[in-house]
């Protein structure tokens, strides 16, 4: 049987891991660290934002529910009482670097294929009113302006 990577797996290669590494140890972010490595604290808090957990519990429940497939991207699952001493413990200038370098290396990216860019134009009806809303009158039964976004 054909074995297919998931989503998630994708969005995962994008994260360059030399620097998530080297952040690491940059921080000390694993210093005294037995359970729960950084990595795989960053795993689960990716997870719970693109599933859109609202709490740990949620992320927890989701990361068992894929606990077979956690090894592929790395990961391992994870209980709510260690993820939650790791967030509050851990430096979060880990993430924030490697944000910042991820940005920076988008922009650059982006800055690249531009001009062969897309944009979506959209409008909108804003209804006004009030004693202000006088010049927007264009019918007896319509008072607003129209708002086009690019």
């Amino acid at each position: 049987m054909r074995r297919q990577n998931s989503v998630f797996h994708d969005v995962l290669k994008q994260v360059p891991w030399d620097l998530f590494d080297d952040l690491v140890l940059e921080h000390k972010a694993d210093k005294h660290v037995r359970r729960l490595s950084t990595k795989s604290q960053f795993i689960a808090l990716l997870y719970g934002q693109f599933s859109g957990a609202a709490s740990l519990r949620e992320i927890v429940g989701g990361l068992e529910s894929h606990a077979v497939r956690l090894y592929h991207v790395g990961g391992k699952p994870v209980s709510r009482s260690t993820l939650a001493d790791a967030n509050a413990l851990r430096p979060s200038a880990v993430f924030s670097d490697l944000f910042a370098a991820m940005v920076h290396q988008a922009q650059r990216g982006l800055r690249r294929v531009i001009g062969e860019a897309t944009y979506l134009i959209d409008s909108t009806s804003v209804r006004l009113s009030g004693m202000g809303a006088e010049w927007a009158r264009f019918s007896a039964m319509a008072c607003g302006a129209k708002a086009h976004v690019v």
